[in-house]
Parts: C-alpha cells; structure tokens; sequence
C-alpha cells in the first residue's frame, strides 16, 4: 500500500481537482518565493540597523509596498481558505495506518495552523501597526530589542520560522504531485531529500536572521 495514500480518500472526493491546484499553486507562487525573498532580505540583519531597514523596510517605487502587500496578501487569503476547507473534510486515520506519508501530512495540516497565526500575528505587528498607526516601517532597534529581551517574541519567531520552512518544504513535494510532476512512489521517495534540504535551508535562512537580530538587541537594552 503507498504510504501516502491513506490519508487522502476524504480530501480527494471533496476538494475538485482545479480548485487543488490553483491552491497549491498559489502556495508556491507568489507566496513561497516571496517568504524565501523576505527571509534573504532579512539576513541583512548581520550587516546592521542601516542594511536591515534598507532590504527589508524601504521600497525603491511608491506603489511598490502596495503591490507586494496585495501580491502576497490576495494569495495568502485564498490559500487560507483552500487550506481551512482541506482541513475541515480532514480525518486523521493514523493510529489504523501509522505510515510516514500519513504523518507528513496531519504535521503538515497542523503546521499550517500554527503558520497561519504566526503569519497574521507578524504582519500586523511588524507591518501594519507600524505603518498606519505609528506613521512609519518597523524600525530595527525595536524587532532587535524584542528578540533579545522578550523571550514570547524569539520564541514565537523560532517556532513560526519552523513551521513555514516545514510546510513550504513539503508544501512543495505536494505540488508536485497534484501537477503531476511526481506521479510514482519511485519519484516521490527520489524527491524526498531535496524536500529536507529545502527544508533545511529555509529553517538556516530564518533562525540565521532570528539570531542576528538577537545579537544586536543587546545593544538597546
């Protein structure tokens, strides 16, 4: 029996095959190479306040923050909903098929979850609020002096930047199967390791930029 085929009979009967695709599709493109983008710029954190601001705060054009706000918000809304509705016809079977396919895809559900809330927490706190209720981006003093000396906020951060590294990683073993891309157990287990290193990659990105931040927060304590 394929180890990843016990746990989709309820999903495959209520989720049409379109509808499928365009959400995975939306989860990879914008939205996955926008976070691997946001997770570069904010290695600049390891080149100081000026360097960080500069990548990750300011936009060259005037109506490029309004575009890369509705690129990646009109995506995330409708991924969202996709996602919700897969997880609303989800029935865990794992105690009668304890197999690996079966595990990679309830962690993946709850990983979702848990990225769902991290995201819509770190957009408002580090994106909005700042912007409409303060006037003005983030500034770096204050994520840096969060990082170090509120430990909520590196904790939030650690497990958010794991969950999304997680759930782009095999996010994209998924895709990959619902275009058709990895049609066979053979290829899928072939694609396998690069799902880690992906995975691997991704979670170096975010918690490297995490503990630059941390590093300098001791500076504005």
């Amino acid at each position: 029996m394929s180890t990843h085929a016990a746990a989709a009979p309820a999903n495959s009967q209520k989720t049409p095959l379109l509808q499928s695709r365009l959400g995975s599709f939306l989860a990879v493109v914008p939205l996955s190479i926008w976070v691997v983008n946001h997770l570069w710029d904010n290695l600049a954190a390891w080149q100081g306040a000026e360097a960080w601001q500069s990548a990750v705060t300011q936009y060259k054009h005037p109506y490029a923050q309004a575009a890369t706000f509705l690129i990646v918000l009109l995506p995330l809304l409708l991924h969202t909903g996709w996602g919700i509705v897969r997880m609303l016809s989800f029935k865990p079977n794992n105690a009668a098929y304890p197999y690996y396919g079966n595990l990679k895809y309830i962690v993946q559900r709850v990983a979702g979850l848990g990225v769902l809330f991290f995201l819509g927490a770190h957009m408002w706190l580090a994106f909005l609020h700042p912007r409409l209720v303060q006037g003005h981006p983030e500034p770096f003093s204050d994520i840096a002096r969060e990082m170090h000396f509120h430990t909520p906020t590196i904790v939030v951060y650690l497990l958010g930047v794991l969950g999304t590294a997680y759930h782009i990683a095999n996010g994209l073993q998924g895709f990959a199967m619902g275009w058709g891309l990895l049609a066979s157990e053979r290829s899928m287990r072939r694609f396998e390791p690069w799902s880690i290193a992906i995975f691997l990659v991704l979670l170096a990105m975010g918690w490297g930029a995490i503990f630059a931040l941390y590093k300098a927060g001791a500076a504005y304590g």
